[in-house]
């Protein structure tokens, strides 16, 4: 959970980007749905954490790097763009925006999908009704948003 809540606050952040990077009104709708959910389902994590007594914080190995340059960050959760990513993200604009936008986001989404299939597969997990609930609308929503964004990468500009 931990973890996840730190992945999601990294789609936040690409969404935010949106409005002063692309003029597609088809992006910003769907940035302004991942947006909502995703703080949602953060808010959601943080709540679960917390009443379980647990931090809300996502605790790094010793062995990770803050300068920059390590890679502990994206072993540890699937799909997280890297800072030359998001570098190259934060300086697009128009189409070319878009088309990193969104193969960033699938990218980011199927490791959410990764992150989800871990859960499901750790012992007990299943028996926390909330959480099994959580998990599956989550699976389901980032595939929806998947199949959304694949159709938008069709599109011509």
């Amino acid at each position: 959970m931990q973890g996840m809540i730190m992945h999601h606050a990294q789609a936040v952040e690409m969404t935010a980007m949106i409005g002063q990077r692309t003029k597609n009104k088809d992006l910003g709708l769907l940035g302004e749905r991942i947006s909502k959910s995703q703080s949602d389902e953060m808010n959601f994590m943080k709540r679960w954490l917390e009443l379980r007594g647990e931090s809300t914080a996502h605790e790094m190995p010793s062995s990770h790097s803050h300068d920059g340059h390590g890679t502990s960050h994206e072993m540890l959760m699937p799909g997280m763009l890297t800072k030359e990513q998001m570098d190259a993200l934060k300086k697009a604009k128009g189409a070319d925006f878009d088309r990193l936008f969104l193969t960033g986001m699938i990218q980011h989404h199927n490791g959410a999908l990764v992150m989800v299939d871990e859960l499901f597969r750790t012992a007990g997990s299943g028996q926390d009704a909330e959480l099994f609930n959580f998990a599956t609308d989550v699976d389901s929503g980032q595939r929806a948003e998947i199949r959304s964004m694949e159709t938008l990468l069709k599109k011509k500009p």
